[in-house]
């Protein structure tokens, strides 16, 4: 039988289940009128920035109040591609099994030749999170975040909540097959598109800085991990001793490796994945 994307497996299940919400569409927040039960609501394409890439939807809760948490989800790409709409099966399944949270599904700059993903996109996370507590009484949400994120968007999602939340906003992160440690001699055999935007392998103290295994404290947000043992993109070293450093710093966390996947599965284990990663966003955010 032919093998289906996991994004398409997603788009199996929801759609097995009936799903109805009653939602606004716009594309810029408006005041809502508090004095009202608090109706669903969506804004799409909402600007976060000057750049086409700087835009996100978010799905708003009916009856949320100033404490409804907000889920990020970041799209993967390799830092050179990629866009929201490949998150929109997990945005679609959270809002049907995680109903009271705020759904953020986000877009950033996107790197090419010459030009670098770090730290542009991590700055595109610190906006995206500047305007949603610019616009936290319109939207009538919380400051409390947790993210999702899917390859380099989870590489990402790791590397701002452990080096970029200065105000200690994240509740929690998945990292769903995201690089972990550009430093692992694992990745010397591996075409890395991150090195290529330079031409030569950059300093240790570059890779250093920009990953995850690296920057992660003692005070970091709890995290989950999901792996492949058969990924050709993701050495097994880079979730196992990314595991084995939130185990040193004692961080709350959860390691789930499937040695006969790749860089994504389909069928019980992509079950098994959403099983786990909602019991972690209930209980940590």
């Amino acid at each position: 039988m032919k093998k289906i994307s996991q994004h398409y497996l997603f788009v199996i299940l929801i759609l097995t289940v009936f799903f109805s919400c009653s939602e606004d569409s716009d594309t810029s927040p408006t005041p809502i009128d508090t004095n009202t039960n608090i109706a669903a609501a969506q804004f799409l394409e909402v600007s976060y920035g000057n750049h086409n890439d700087q835009v996100y939807d978010i799905y708003l809760p009916e009856n949320r109040d100033e404490n409804t948490k907000v889920l990020i989800l970041v799209h993967g790409g390799g830092w050179t591609s990629g866009d929201k709409a490949e998150m929109d099966p997990y945005k679609t399944i959270a809002q049907e099994e995680l109903p009271s949270y705020v759904i953020v599904n986000i877009n950033y700059r996107l790197a090419s030749q010459g030009i670098s993903p770090f730290p542009m996109q991590l700055n595109d996370i610190t906006s995206v999170i500047n305007h949603l507590k610019t616009n936290q009484s319109n939207y009538i949400i919380s400051q409390e975040y947790g993210f999702v994120g899917v390859s380099a968007g989870a590489h990402l999602s790791m590397l701002w909540s452990y080096n970029y939340d200065t105000e200690n906003n994240v509740n929690m992160v998945a990292s769903i097959v995201g690089p972990t440690n550009f430093t692992d001699p694992a990745y010397a055999s591996i075409v890395n598109p991150v090195f290529l935007f330079y031409g030569v392998t950059p300093s240790v103290e570059f890779a250093e800085l920009y990953s995850p295994y690296h920057q992660v404290k003692v005070i970091s947000p709890p995290t989950t991990l999901f792996y492949g043992g058969m990924d050709p993109l993701i050495p097994n070293s880079q979730g196992e001793e990314m595991d084995a450093r939130l185990t040193v710093l004692n961080i709350d966390h959860e390691f789930s490796f499937y040695p006969n996947e790749g860089h994504g599965w389909i069928g019980i284990n992509l079950l098994d994945t959403w099983t786990k990663l909602k019991a972690f966003i209930e209980t940590h955010h």
